[in-house]
């Protein structure tokens, strides 16, 4: 099952590779990892989406990551009313016979596009897993030239 970790940590070296290492032990699959400093430049905001078999081992996880120095709170928000937002950058093959066809089929989805070519459009798409997901299959028969996507990043909200 899926588990959306949210973590806050003093901004020092090696906090991450720490942090990282716990998960690595106890041998959870990372499917992605947001990092950014937050309001203040000495505090970390991250965002882990983790692989578990059993909720007993994110609890046990949480356990361990809040005894490592450096580490302010950790939080399991997967449950809980939160906000998560990922960011792709896909470029799409759009020779100009099909660019206004790939156009109005990427409308809906409020892109942005972001590099124009003579054979290739660049679209962002800012939203949850599953409206990128929608996006890429959406534009997956044009044939897809690249693709960069961020892991999400999210908190709880109130």
């Amino acid at each position: 099952m899926r588990r959306m970790i949210i973590a806050k940590l003093h901004n020092v070296t090696g906090i991450m590779n720490r942090f990282t290492a716990v998960l690595n032990r106890r041998q959870v699959n990372i499917i992605s990892i947001t990092a950014g400093v937050t309001e203040s430049q000495d505090l970390t905001h991250t965002t882990f989406v983790i692989e578990v078999d059993y909720l007993n081992e994110v609890e046990q996880i949480i356990k361990q990551l809040n005894r490592l120095i450096d580490v302010i709170e950790v939080a399991d928000i997967t449950d809980l009313p939160h906000v998560a937002r990922e960011v792709v950058l896909i470029k799409v093959s759009a020779p100009p016979t099909i660019r206004a066809e790939i156009f109005t089929m990427i409308e809906p989805f409020r892109v942005n596009v972001v590099d124009v070519n003579r054979e290739n459009v660049t679209i962002q798409l800012t939203g949850d897993s599953a409206k990128i997901e929608a996006l890429i299959d959406v534009v997956s028969p044009y044939g897809i030239l690249n693709m960069a996507r961020t892991g999400s990043a999210g908190f709880e909200r109130g």
